[in-house]
């Protein structure tokens, strides 16, 4: 309905500027969805605020707004409550209208952005020979569904994954590939990312123990940056086993297929361009030999400033002067106006501290948006990191593992249970997409910015905010379309809405609302607001479900309701979708 606020908020203006003069044009009328029903639909507070520039109670001046507001066309007569709260609630035959209005279109009343941008998601930058773990769960999770969400709203978004596959740590994978697997370098039948990840582990301890080992890894490292042909060959073989063990992950996740993987590596011939640049415009100041951009409002214990260090001494470069490549190279080449970084809060003065370079060498502009949109940790069931009885972080396939084989589990009993007999196709897939949604849907209803407590239980459970609940209402949509042998698609949109009982007007108020909250999140980055959305509208379903006959009801009130039921089916596949689940026809 955020039309509808739009258009309470131009009559809005009118009645300020009626009641109080021109001066009062402009003036936000603060309007904002009721949270609670009785109040109506929509309370605006605007009166509360005017309170000391007019010098009036609160009440009084929400008496002179009323007397002068006109919203005959969309609610009921407006009413003043409590100190000078003004509540509106819409007419039954304007939400009828908007229902039918949306019964044929597929974005469900949601309409694309009147200034859509280029927006770059970065996402979800996984370390190269390295398996990927809990600690990626977060930002692949939230960057799928923050990309999602943006290009629904209509902006043309690049997926982008900022692998970590340049640096010392090829050198050691380098220097041992060539001397423990040398025939890597011909093939790589005989070799996968779980392979890697142990010989990950014992060249480190390789390099850690062993002063020649190191030697021959930082001769590798001084190969590749050169050019080395055989070098270059092997530092291939480790960047394409990992690029495909992630896909393998990515396409169980569901996972966006458009990432593109855009690494260290590729910004590796531009970093000299941006130290030359900034030593240009003045920002570069040399200490203790290396080149460094002392920020303002970031200092040491002593007060002092502190730096980014831009190239260091030896002459090398860090993941900072990468990132500072990464913003000059996508405002300038990609021709970005929104970049997001869906990174863990730990990153955030690093963010923080390459943005400012960036604004202060004019990268960054008011029409350029650098975001960092920091999230919490994963923890266990102790409120710890979440990890491995040996201390290390959790295999993300093992996580994901975990949750289908808890809700195959989970399926298989209820089948006993109901003496139902399936597939084991139809068990295998149900499994999957509960197991994986769950995990997702997990994630994403929590608050961005906090941590949260990783459980199966919880998480898997067929009752509360969880990705079951959503699953099920859809479920019971589905099941209805099948009991009356009705196809829903074959409605048509020439039905008649007739909302009548209590709970087929909360329904249909909810129903309304997807556009506003796909605005909001479009803005904020919180995809919780559409999380509790859908276990909302799911909630509102059930209990019109429970309260309302559909097949049983006589026309023209049966078909209005399966209108209704249909459009909560659309609602929730399209806001699941924007999350990154898929539903299920039956469970």
């Amino acid at each position: 309905m955020k039309a509808t606020q739009e258009q309470l908020k131009i009559k809005f203006e009118k009645a300020l500027v009626a009641a109080f003069g021109n001066d009062y044009a402009g003036v936000d009328p603060l309007l904002v969805l009721a949270s609670n029903p009785k109040f109506g639909d929509y309370q605006s507070n605007v009166s509360l605020s005017l309170t000391k520039k007019l010098g009036q109670q609160p009440r009084a001046i929400a008496q002179q707004i009323v007397d002068n507001l006109d919203v005959s066309d969309l609610c009921k007569p407006p009413e003043i409550a409590g100190p000078g709260f003004i509540n509106l609630k819409l007419k039954t035959e304007y939400l009828e209208a908007q229902l039918q209005a949306i019964l044929d279109d597929p974005r469900l009343g949601v309409a694309p952005s009147k200034n859509p941008k280029g927006v770059i998601v970065d996402y979800p930058s996984p370390n190269i020979a390295k398996e990927m773990h809990v600690g990626h769960l977060r930002p692949a999770v939230i960057g799928d569904c923050l990309s999602r969400i943006l290009e629904f709203a209509g902006h043309d978004v690049l997926r982008i994954s900022h692998v970590g596959d340049w640096g010392t740590p090829f050198g050691m994978l380098i220097a041992f590939l060539e001397e423990a697997y040398p025939e890597a370098l011909t093939t790589t039948e005989n070799l996968d990312l779980g392979d890697l990840s142990s010989f990950y582990r014992q060249a480190k301890k390789r390099f850690d123990a062993d002063e020649e080992f190191k030697k021959a890894a930082t001769q590798a490292v001084v190969k590749l940056q050169a050019g080395d042909e055989k070098t270059l060959l092997a530092w291939k073989i480790v960047c394409q086993l990992s690029s495909r063990a992630y896909q393998v992950i990515y396409d169980l996740m569901g996972i966006s297929p458009d990432i593109i993987e855009r690494g260290e590596s590729f910004y590796n011939a531009l970093l000299p361009e941006v130290t030359q640049e900034l030593e240009k415009l003045g920002l570069l100041v040399e200490n203790q030999g290396a080149k460094c951009v002392f920020l303002e409002g970031f200092t040491n214990r002593e007060g002092q400033p502190l730096p980014v260090i831009v190239q260091k001494s030896d002459g090398g470069y860090n993941y900072a002067t990468t990132d500072l490549a990464a913003i000059r190279y996508r405002v300038h080449v990609d021709k970005a106006q929104r970049v997001i970084y869906p990174v863990d809060a730990g990153q955030s003065n690093h963010f923080a501290q390459v943005f400012q370079v960036g604004r202060r060498a004019g990268w960054i502009t008011d029409d350029v948006e650098f975001i960092h949109a920091p999230f919490g940790l994963v923890l266990g069931e102790d409120g710890q990191k979440l990890k491995t009885r040996s201390g290390e972080a959790v295999r993300l396939q093992d996580l994901l593992d975990g949750a289908i084989a808890y809700a195959r589990k989970d399926l298989e009993k209820r089948l006993e249970e109901d003496n139902r007999q399936e597939t084991e196709e139809f068990i295998n897939h149900a499994a999957q997409v509960v197991g994986i949604s769950a995990i997702k849907y997990a994630d994403l209803s929590q608050n961005r910015t906090s941590n949260y407590i990783f459980s199966y239980d919880k998480m898997l459970a067929l009752k509360g905010n969880t990705a079951p609940y959503m699953l099920y209402a859809y479920v019971r949509t589905q099941g209805i379309s099948r009991e009356g042998n009705i196809a829903f698609e074959k409605l048509g949109a020439n039905i008649k809405i007739v909302l009548q009982e209590e709970t087929e007007l909360t329904l249909a108020k909810s129903l309304l609302q997807l556009d506003e909250v796909i605005h909001e999140v479009e803005q904020d980055l919180l995809p919780n607001r559409l999380c509790e959305y859908l276990y909302q509208l799911s909630d509102k379903f059930n209990k019109f479900y429970e309260n309302c006959p559909v097949l049983k009801s006589e026309e023209p009130i049966r078909t209005s309701r399966l209108a209704l039921c249909n459009l909560t089916a659309k609602t929730l596949k399209l806001g699941l979708s924007l999350l990154g689940i898929q539903v299920l026809e039956r469970m």
